[in-house]
């Protein structure tokens, strides 16, 4: 299963998402959230993004202030992972650590520097445009006309 990047740009409120290959999968792991880094190897030379997220495999967030990529379970009373249904509530839930390993599934990061050319014409997601073709005349058949039966 290849690892996914859902990458936000927060100028036009778009995100793309981008599949990553075994060599830019090993690019990715060890980085944290946080780590601001440039974006030539997904194919977007002139661009820098930064990691603010992901999940794993099982669908577990990761949290920025837990160090290292493994699962851990942590009490929680407000945040990621964990919404209070009462006042004061608490409960322990399993978290990812901040450290892209190979079993995240999912990073999320955004656009925090841009280049000359549009993030769409670069992914190949802009459609090509067509110069447009002189309009030729065609010439229509005439239509036949079927003659109705006459009525005595």
């Amino acid at each position: 299963m290849a690892m996914k990047m859902v990458l936000a740009d927060p100028k036009t409120g778009k995100s793309y998402k981008l599949e990553l290959d075994a060599a830019k999968e090993k690019e990715m792991v060890g980085k944290t959230i946080g780590t601001e880094m440039d974006t030539a190897f997904v194919g977007l030379p002139g661009y820098s993004m930064k990691i603010t997220g992901g999940t794993d495999k099982s669908g577990f967030v990761m949290k920025n202030d837990l160090p290292g990529p493994a699962k851990r379970k942590i009490l929680g009373a407000t945040g990621l992972g964990f919404t209070p249904k009462i006042n004061g509530q608490r409960r322990r839930k399993f978290i990812r650590g901040n450290e892209i390993s190979l079993d995240t599934a999912q990073i999320n990061a955004k656009i925090i520097g841009y280049g000359d050319k549009k993030i769409e014409k670069l992914l190949g997601l802009e459609p090509e445009e067509e110069p447009a073709a002189e309009e030729v005349p065609t010439e229509e058949a005439p239509a036949e006309t079927a003659a109705a039966p006459e009525e005595e």
